[in-house]
């Protein structure tokens, strides 16, 4: 009997059911962060969440992001852009997917999957045009890249999760030695508390427990069980924000 409840509790502590409602609109990607939600459709066409409803973004994006660095996307040339004064200004470099999730600084991924960040204050001061920032080349090799407010987390071709720990607004390359986390995962996402979530390539979702200042690999996977699959989410304030295959919109809670 004994064995048979720690059975039960190890699959307890590694499922969770999630109440889920799907709401208006179509989306491919999505973002959220402090309140604030941006996506973006099969079409780039690019939204933010206005109350109730959708609210159409001037602009065309394939990847968009919103976090404590600001606003800002990718789009199908792989052309950076940050929304400045509710205008998207073109920023120097090439990324195929970026992250604002980190402390006033910006990570993502190229064409190639070369990794790369940018300190907070380049971030906050550029404000677009053709001037050089001073991007971080990273070692390694990622397909998606996202950072949190103190350790961002990344997956391969091959769906490999790693981490890089002690990353700071002004160390946005951390300790440059990234930890192999076991699982594997297709994308990831750190929120702005921390939070870490990702989809894999079955289209199932999951959250990393444990995580910490004191400890920002975590400790666990929990499997977050609802109705249908996933290939993309963001958290924020409580509510994770699901992406299906077929580009409905959900909200879990």
């Amino acid at each position: 009997m004994r064995a048979s409840l720690l059975v039960l509790a190890l699959f307890v502590g590694s499922s969770l059911a999630l109440d889920c409602q799907e709401i208006d609109g179509s989306l491919k990607q999505i973002d959220a962060s402090a309140g604030q939600v941006f996506g973006v459709n099969s079409e780039d066409s690019i939204y933010t969440r206005y109350g109730n409803g959708w609210v159409r973004v001037p602009g065309a994006l394939k990847h968009v992001t919103v976090g404590p660095a600001g606003v800002w996307g990718v789009n199908k040339d792989n052309l950076i852009y940050k929304m400045i004064g509710g205008r998207w200004e073109q920023a120097q470099g090439l990324l195929k997917q970026i992250d604002a999730g980190g402390d006033q600084f910006i990570a993502g991924v190229n064409m190639l999957d070369n990794i790369f960040c940018l300190n907070r204050n380049p971030t906050v001061t550029t404000r677009g045009g053709t001037a050089a920032i001073p991007w971080n080349l990273l070692p390694g090799s990622l397909k998606y890249y996202s950072c949190g407010p103190y350790s961002c987390w990344g997956v391969n071709w091959l769906d490999q999760i790693f981490v890089m720990k002690g990353v700071t607004p002004d160390t946005c390359m951390g300790s440059l030695a990234w930890q192999l986390v076991p699982g594997a995962l297709s994308m990831i996402e750190v929120s702005t508390d921390g939070s870490v979530y990702g989809v894999n390539s079955a289209g199932n979702v999951y959250r990393r427990d444990g995580v910490s200042v004191a400890n920002p690999a975590g400790t666990d996977w929990t499997y977050l069980s609802m109705c249908g699959k996933s290939k993309h989410v963001s958290y924020d304030l409580g509510v994770l924000w699901v992406i299906s295959p077929e580009d409905k919109i959900l909200t879990c809670s």
